[in-house]
């Protein structure tokens, strides 16, 4: 309910913020703008600024979202070894050291966010550290610092803000067209406000079906990546050993966004976020 009520509320936003703009503030300052025009501009700025204002925020998202706590001192074996391993690891890539922090979940999982390189977090889950050896917990960290170390963030970032765009603008015209249609038909005003709101939803509701398959595909190269940068940086045996590992433990419990930069996925096929453990494992082992 929550989801959907932030849905709605968001999606009420963006229409009163594109009229406001149409009405106000554009013709203030001269500029005119077709229909088209207009909707493209108004949708880049909302698709490309929303998932960017996200990726400035992931770090901060991530750890109220998951509870992590980041090591700011080890207070433990564990937590030095965790510490220690990153910072070689980010020295390999040629990465700044990211945070690295620790959060409650008992599956193994991990996972890596943050707006560049040189501002970054890796944090690992409690299950992790209790079920990995320390040579397969080094390769889900090396796959981490290898999403770092390939811009995969921000990489998503630009790709989830295109198809944004690409979902408020669709939605916008065909809404324009069906508005159009009914009024030329009904020889009337077309569609009250609520109605074209109620359209509006239900496009973006399509469109961004369609968009979240192409993400998801994008996601899934990106893990094929990662794999391969944990191999040449620990080597392929310890990243096939975490993966046969993780393919004994629970399904991840990561949620929204953070599933995509998590280890280990939840969904299958065209909404998967992550291919298969077995089809990673295969991979690893076609390229050694």
């Amino acid at each position: 309910m929550q989801r959907i009520m932030l849905f709605l509320g968001t999606n009420l936003a963006i229409i009163v913020v594109l009229g406001v703009f149409m009405n106000v503030i554009l013709p203030a300052f001269g500029v005119q703008l077709g229909n088209t025009g207009f909707y493209l501009v108004l949708a880049f700025v909302f698709g490309m600024g929303g998932s960017f204002i996200s990726l400035m925020l992931s770090k901060w998202m991530a750890k109220r979202a998951t509870g992590a706590k980041v090591i700011e001192k080890p207070s433990n074996a564990e937590e030095k070894w965790l510490m220690d391993t990153v910072a070689r690891l980010a020295k390999q890539a040629n990465i700044g050291m990211p945070e690295v922090a620790v959060f409650p979940a008992p599956e193994a999982n991990a996972f890596a966010t943050g707006a560049s390189k040189s501002n970054s977090l890796v944090a690992v889950s409690v299950g992790l550290m209790r079920t990995m050896s320390r040579d397969e917990a080094e390769a889900v960290l090396a796959h981490e610092i290898s999403h770092i170390a390939n811009g995969d963030m921000v990489t998503m970032a630009l790709v989830q803000g295109v198809l944004n765009t690409f979902v408020i603008f669709f939605a916008r015209i065909v809404a324009q067209i069906i508005n159009n249609a009914i009024s030329r038909g009904n020889n009337s005003q077309g569609l009250g406000f609520f109605s074209y709101l109620a359209v509006v939803m239900v496009l973006e509701m399509v469109f961004g079906l369609l968009a979240s398959i192409i993400a998801m595909w994008f996601s899934r190269q990106r893990e094929y990546r990662a794999d391969a940068g944990s191999a040449s940086l620990v080597g392929a045996p310890k990243m096939i050993a975490a993966l046969e590992r993780l393919k004994t433990g629970q399904d991840s419990q990561l949620d929204g966004q953070l599933v995509a930069f998590g280890i280990k996925g939840k969904r299958k096929e065209l909404f998967a976020s992550h291919p298969s453990l077995d089809d990673r494992i295969a991979a690893l082992r076609q390229a050694a």
